[in-house]
């Protein structure tokens, strides 16, 4: 037993430099959209922006306010998915251009909400363009330019950003650079990006994708049931010999808050099993890897081998070095590199949480809604 612990706790350890010299450098903040040139001039007629809203009252004047700072003759569609708020009203007298409310049908019983809203919207757009806006997504002056410009430039079929999220109370400062990390490691940017690789990579919050394109791999349609619709989006595109490309941003903020623990437990507890593709065997084997990356090394630190002791420590400064880049980009105190091995403490507890909500048929739920298995 002696012998399977202080085996465990050195690749546990060796796993995190074995992380930083992978190529692909999932661990890097080298993918990155910014708009360094806010222009209000630029020409958006080739470009429709589709917001799905239900119940987005404190959101939505921000976002659609800001589209007026994103250059001329936008069209913007929010399909108000039977608000009881008042948000079509709020969207109305936010935003003076060429703005269509489009009051959302029933939802099927076969189909998710967003994407059911944003079919609706998709019908209406006849734009070479569209943009997929999350009602909670700011975009800064001039970001819209910046990903027309990428998708022109590099002849890309889909472009996303991977909203910031809000890091203002405590608990979103100690839980939200550490979600990116574990999304950009799960999902690596670089080879989301690379057109010979089939993964497919994307953040729901801010895509911009041409119609064709779309239309293409079948529209929504095509992803009515999936939970996890961004990157589903981002294969099919692939699947029909499309590039697409995702970075990080400051210019896209996401201004829903998690100010308790509680809510942003039930964020990640939402969807976390689904990742897992609703498996008991990825769950324990999850459970175990998680274990032994992130809590092997602390162990070594008191192992009676010298070897095991320089072992670990090398594990943890390299986990730490491995986190410190998001954590930096998103200027925050490199300190909180330190707290990661608790804080996939928290992470791993919410996905079992999403598991027993699963088992005990709660599934998915979004303002009211409750999804089946995807």
């Amino acid at each position: 037993m002696s012998l399977l612990i202080s085996i465990l706790i050195v690749l546990g350890s060796l796993a995190w430099p074995f992380i930083l010299l992978l190529p692909r450098k999932p661990w890097s903040t080298r993918e990155r959209l910014d708009n360094d040139d806010p222009s209000l001039e630029t020409d958006l007629s080739d470009i429709t922006a589709l917001i799905p809203a239900r119940d987005e009252a404190e959101s939505i004047p921000t976002t659609v306010g800001a589209l007026q700072q994103q250059g001329q003759n936008l069209a913007v569609i929010l399909i108000d998915d039977q608000s009881s708020d008042g948000t079509a009203d709020l969207a109305k007298r936010s935003f003076s251009g060429n703005l269509r409310v489009l009051p959302g049908k029933e939802l099927p019983e076969d189909w998710v909400g967003k994407l059911w809203a944003l079919e609706q919207g998709r019908q209406l757009a006849t734009t070479e363009l569209i943009l997929l806006l999350d009602a909670d997504i700011e975009l800064a002056p001039g970001t819209i330019c910046a990903l027309k410009s990428k998708l022109k430039a590099e002849n890309l079929d889909l472009v996303s950003l991977m909203a910031e999220l809000r890091m203002q109370t405590f608990w979103e400062k100690f839980l939200s650079p550490a979600f990116i990390f574990f999304f950009k490691l799960l999902y690596p940017f670089a080879e989301g990006n690379d057109p010979r690789s089939g993964l497919g990579v994307a953040a729901g919050g801010c895509v911009l994708i041409r119609a064709g394109t779309l239309q293409g791999v079948g529209g929504f349609s095509a992803l009515k049931a999936s939970i996890i619709d961004d990157c589903e989006l981002a294969n099919r595109v692939k699947q029909v010999g499309g590039k697409t490309w995702i970075g990080l941003t400051h210019s896209a903020k996401s201004q829903r808050p998690y100010p308790s623990l509680g809510s942003f437990w039930n964020m990640v507890a939402r969807t976390a099993f689904t990742q897992l593709r609703y498996s008991v065997f990825l769950l324990l084997l999850t459970t175990f890897l998680m274990a032994v990356v992130f809590w092997c090394p602390i162990l070594g630190l008191v192992h009676r081998s010298m070897i095991v002791r320089a072992v670990s420590w090398l594990g943890l400064v390299s986990m730490w070095a491995a986190y410190l880049p998001v954590v930096r980009f998103y200027r925050q105190t490199p300190l909180l590199v330190i707290t990661l091995p608790v804080v996939a403490l928290l992470y791993l507890l919410m996905t079992w949480s999403s598991a027993i909500r699963y088992w005990s048929g709660q599934r998915s739920m979004w303002k009211g809604r409750r999804y089946g298995r995807a």
